[in-house]
């Protein structure tokens, strides 16, 4: 059983945590740079812990960190893992399981995203209002889990309060931010210009091939969630060109410290 999995990860955890944080962040592509903004205690390679999945993508590190970023205690994974991978939906979105049994009442989650709404521009942050789910499996497919019901409500999986906090602290720091809806798909496959125009159709804003899994996952635990994209490429017809993982991990790399400065404000805050 995947639970008891977890409660093993756990318990080989908990009496190495140098402290109890109640905040954790996923740093997706390009964004491990954040992890400089923290003041690592103690850092654990993924292939360490019991039963955690290995990232195999270039630019996802694959350690949990523990330290503080400002103020706060905070746990983060530098690096995360994707169902293109080969992975199981269960596996992707064990560390969050495995986060909430230590202890974590709030979730960051960050990713890189191609833009479908014709009025963003590569480096622009969204803040994420909602989302599509186009995974072939759900993350909750299978036995229920014990941390929440077997049909949660989805009505308000990103936390409002979180979106209005980022939004002064923007303001206040004079950081542009967008709103808008992650469709999240399998990849790894960038889109087609079809694909674009299909999604944006579909009403999203943003698409990439991560975070919706978590952000399910971690609602189901009833934890509060709060997801930012940065708009890597654009998915807008006249303005599509080819694009690789280098160029995403480059667009992420220049407008990560506006990210992390409105983050690290949050964190101090809530």
């Amino acid at each position: 059983m995947m639970y008891e999995k977890v409660l093993e990860a756990t318990n080989w955890l908990k009496p190495k945590m140098p402290c109890h944080p109640t905040t954790a962040i996923v740093l997706g592509t390009g964004l491990g740079r954040l992890a400089e903004e923290i003041d690592v205690t103690l850092s654990i390679e993924y292939k360490d812990i019991p039963h955690f999945p290995v990232s195999t993508v270039e630019g996802h590190s694959g350690r949990l960190l523990f330290g503080k970023l400002g103020n706060k205690d905070i746990l983060a994974m530098q690096g995360r893992f994707h169902f293109y991978e080969g992975y199981s939906m269960q596996e992707v979105t064990f560390p969050i399981r495995v986060m909430y049994e230590l202890g974590i009442k709030t979730l960051f989650v960050s990713n890189a995203a191609g833009g479908t709404n014709p009025s963003f521009s590569i480096g622009d942050l969204m803040i994420i209002t909602d989302h599509i789910n186009l995974f072939p499996e759900h993350p909750l497919h299978g036995p229920n889990y014990p941390t929440g019901p077997r049909f949660p409500d989805m009505s308000e999986v990103y936390d409002h309060e979180l979106i209005q906090l980022a939004d002064t602290i923007a303001a206040e720091k004079g950081i542009k931010v967008q709103h808008g809806v992650y469709l999240g798909t399998q990849g790894p496959t960038f889109e087609t210009p079809a694909e674009y125009r299909m999604f944006h159709i579909l009403g999203a804003d943003a698409v990439g091939m991560s975070t919706v899994p978590e952000t399910i996952v971690a609602h189901h635990c009833g934890l509060r969630v709060f997801g930012v994209s940065i708009i890597t490429d654009l998915g807008i017809e006249g303005k599509i060109v080819e694009v690789s993982h280098e160029e995403v991990q480059e667009a992420a790399n220049a407008v990560q410290p506006l990210m992390a400065d409105i983050m690290r404000e949050m964190i101090n805050r809530n």
